[in-house]
């Protein structure tokens, strides 16, 4: 039983020892730095002035961007990579844009309940403007939609259960 005690120890001692953060000058041990994610500009094709957005979610519940800027009323293209590995059942991502006026904790938590329909909650479907399937490690989807004609700042998300807090972020239509 020691033995067993002291390999796990070890083994905790080396996993945590491999995930230290970068320390910054008169940063305090133990500080967490918090991650920066690049707004993005969308590409726009010059033939079809069509916005083309290509958007990352990983194993560790986070997209790649945070913002994603375009004009109002534009076409865009946008593709979600799934650049994890694990499976659809356990770490699940789709991206969802949501009305101006939707409660994102509400959808958040009404999709949370919606296996069945993908976590798009049927009742809710007027809170989204657009949105992929959800996709397991590996896989992509691409979407075309509209942008909104309203110009202002619209929120994008992950509904799979739980995501939504760490994955989330601003879609500005100008």
């Amino acid at each position: 039983m020691k033995k067993l005690v002291l390999v796990f120890m070890a083994a905790l001692a080396v996993s945590c020892g491999e995930n230290k953060k970068e320390e910054k000058p008169g940063m305090k041990i133990g500080t967490q730095v918090e991650e920066k994610t690049t707004p993005v500009e969308a590409t726009t094709d010059s033939d079809s002035k069509e916005a083309v957005v290509t958007l990352e979610g990983n194993d560790q519940m986070k997209f790649n961007k945070s913002e994603i800027r375009v004009k109002a009323g534009q076409k865009v293209k946008l593709t979600l990579k799934h650049v994890g590995k694990m499976d659809k059942a356990v770490m699940g991502h789709n991206w969802a844009l949501l009305t101006k006026d939707a409660d994102m904790a509400a959808v958040g938590q009404a999709s949370a309940t919606a296996a069945d329909t993908d976590y798009i909650p049927a009742d809710m479907k007027d809170k989204f403007i657009a949105h992929t399937k959800m996709l397991g490690g590996g896989e992509s989807d691409t979407i075309e939609f509209e942008a909104p004609s309203e110009p202002g700042t619209y929120t994008f998300m992950c509904t799979f259960p739980g995501h939504y807090a760490l994955m989330q972020g601003k879609f500005i239509v100008e």
